[in-house]
């Protein structure tokens, strides 16, 4: 339910609102915005009496949401929200281009790959420090010293950072990365989303291969419930039953989210393909579609990664794709 406000309500008005509401068991947020005042009511208000509350003198208007997810919801906030980290911007009609490996595998790797995207004009480094892997064989990441290495990589070109985080206990690691990034892996572990929530840094959330778009809201939702602004959501692909590539791109999850969501959603090509060569055609049509931003894999040399070498392109590669974003946007407007 979303109650809206008169503009001469105060803040007395709000707090006896908000104390109305407690007494039937719901939670409310208020938010703000330039030209009103709204009131997300949390809880279950199948049986609430809403005409008791359209009737007070300080209420506009009462708008039942229909969606299972509330603070996530376009109707709770039309306004798209703008999510600031450093100088990059995501949402609001601003575009920005997350770049980097797959993971941080040394020092001199992630200085090199900064100081590669950062000339090609990408607004946000990325690299995996704790790596979740399907094979237990497989590289596991540089762990804390990977983090050290991409936060000091980051300050060296002036880029703020994204890492996924994949395991509550170590967020104290994450103190100096600027974003976190949760995993598609990690979509539904809604205990680390609580605890990601509590600790008030950004978020990059990615849509898990096998999960619906309301799916995707609704953990955004668990965000958003825990008081977390700053949510930027992801689509990587899905698993369907082609294999052309190593997921399906679900480009129209974009153009739905644009619709559903008020949040910021990129696009990451580099996991959809699976193979270098299709990351800057998916790029350019996530771009078309509308997305915010992009989040890609780049990798000094491919060809020697640790990770996901196949679907990583070289820093030369990164910028003719950019200068094609950048004339994609140009004809967007």
């Amino acid at each position: 339910m979303i109650i809206t406000l008169k503009k001469s309500a105060t803040t007395l008005d709000e707090k006896s609102l908000v104390s109305l509401l407690s007494e039937s068991g719901l939670k409310a947020q208020i938010v703000k915005g330039e030209l009103k005042t709204v009131v997300a009511v949390i809880g279950d208000t199948s049986k609430f009496d809403a005409d008791s509350i359209a009737a007070l003198p300080f209420v506009s208007d009462v708008k039942r949401i229909t969606e299972p997810y509330r603070l996530a919801s376009r109707t709770f906030c039309e306004k798209d929200t703008i999510v600031k980290i450093a100088n990059t911007t995501f949402g609001g009609g601003n575009f920005a281009v997350i770049a980097g490996p797959c993971s941080v595998e040394s020092e001199a790797q992630i200085f090199e790959a900064a100081k590669a995207v950062k000339d090609c004009g990408a607004g946000m480094l990325r690299g995996g420090a704790f790596k979740p892997r399907t094979s237990p064989y497989s590289f596991q990441g540089s762990m804390a010293d990977g983090l050290k290495w991409l936060v000091e990589a980051g300050k060296s070109v002036g880029l703020p950072v994204v890492s996924e985080i994949t395991d509550q206990t170590k967020l104290s690691l994450y103190e100096d990365v600027d974003m976190l990034q949760v995993g598609a892996r990690n979509m539904q572990n809604f205990a680390l989303l609580k605890e990601v929530a509590a600790f008030k840094k950004p978020v990059l959330l990615k849509r898990g291969f096998a999960n619906t778009v309301t799916e995707l809201l609704l953990s955004a939702e668990y965000l958003l419930d825990g008081g977390l602004k700053d949510v930027v959501l992801a689509e990587r692909g899905i698993r369907t039953f082609d294999d052309a590539m190593r997921f399906t791109p679900d480009i129209g999850a974009i153009v739905a989210l644009k619709e559903l969501t008020h949040l910021p959603i990129v696009f990451d090509p580099s996991h959809a393909a699976g193979n270098s060569s299709f990351v800057s055609p998916l790029s350019l049509a996530a771009t078309a579609a509308g997305a915010d931003g992009l989040t890609i894999e780049v990798h000094p040399t491919p060809e020697t990664a640790l990770s996901d070498g196949l679907q990583a392109i070289t820093p030369a590669e990164f910028g003719v794709l950019m200068d094609k974003i950048k004339k994609i946007k140009c004809v967007l407007g």
